[in-house]
């Protein structure tokens, strides 16, 4: 039994998807029992637990033999580092004595020790916390995730603009869900470890990606690129308590400044073009 971690989401879903696609056993845990009815229908099991209940999650893991490991995004009227910081622990506490006979994490590029840099500390405190356990596990670094702009859609179709804090030509990994769901399952279903780094078939800028919602929409969208003076204040503005928006702020610097950019990352087969393209017919459908 494969025990599913974030299944509810985007990465955890593809996961997910891929195993059932596979023929594989899969448990997804969920803390909403709404949420699995449509799991159900598809041939997955669902465990009702919180993540922040140790004991409730441990007893979710010891029924399988390999899980999936996403540790949740918190809300960002929350001081995000201090909550996501707490669900990192939580996890790694209830993977102990779990019996589970491996792991494989989702993280990210960029990740590394520090304060105050968003999931570029949080994971890498997950995957930090993996190496000081015993069970085998794998680590599945993602590439900025192309569902980041979804949120620039209804701008990108109401005003024609695409407003981002990367400069219109900065080269960015980026990755499909649906790519790193079915690395993720690979690992799941294999023996290998270590930490692997997916991203698309090749690099995105702004400026592709204002391109692409312009060639949906069939509307001119131009990139608008908000000052680094202002990213505090504009996390802020769409809702953000100071702490995370400090942390997000400084998460995007570290990425325009220092971008980790591997040698020869896994390539996921979906293409930025055409993961909008979808974007926009789907919002395009009536509730």
């Amino acid at each position: 039994m494969h025990i599913i971690l974030g299944g509810t989401g985007h990465v955890g879903s593809a996961v997910a998807n891929a195993l059932l696609a596979r023929n594989e056993p899969v448990t997804i845990v969920s803390h909403d029992p709404v949420k699995g009815e449509a799991w159900k229908a598809k041939g997955a099991k669902i465990a009702i637990a919180d993540v922040h209940d140790v004991e409730a999650l441990r007893f979710v893991f010891q029924s399988g033999r390999r899980a999936f490991l996403l540790n949740p995004p918190a809300a960002p009227h929350t001081d995000t580092d201090a909550e996501e910081k707490g669900t990192v622990a939580a996890i790694l506490a209830a993977v102990a004595d779990s019996g589970l006979e491996k792991l494989v994490a989702e993280s990210t590029y960029g990740a590394q020790p520090g304060e105050r840099r968003g999931d570029l500390n949080t994971l890498w405190e997950l995957e930090h916390g993996l190496a000081a356990q015993p069970i085998p596990y794998a680590v599945n670094r993602g590439a900025y995730y192309y569902t980041n702009w979804a949120a620039s859609l209804a701008e990108a179709r109401d005003e024609g603009v695409l407003r981002t804090m990367f400069d219109a030509d900065f080269e960015l990994p980026m990755v499909a869900p649906e790519d790193l769901g079915a690395h993720a399952a690979a690992l799941m279903t294999d023996d290998r470890t270590g930490i692997f780094f997916v991203e698309g078939p090749r690099l995105y800028t702004p400026q592709d990606v204002a391109n692409a919602f312009a060639a949906a929409l069939d509307r001119t969208v131009r990139v608008e690129t908000i000052p680094r003076d202002q990213w505090t204040p504009a996390f802020k503005a769409i809702g953000f308590s100071s702490p995370a928006a400090e942390s997000y702020a400084r998460m995007t610097a570290a990425t325009v400044d220092d971008l980790e950019v591997p040698n020869d990352p896994v390539r996921g087969a979906v293409r930025l073009e055409d993961y909008i393209a979808t974007l926009v017919e789907q919002a395009a459908v009536p509730a």
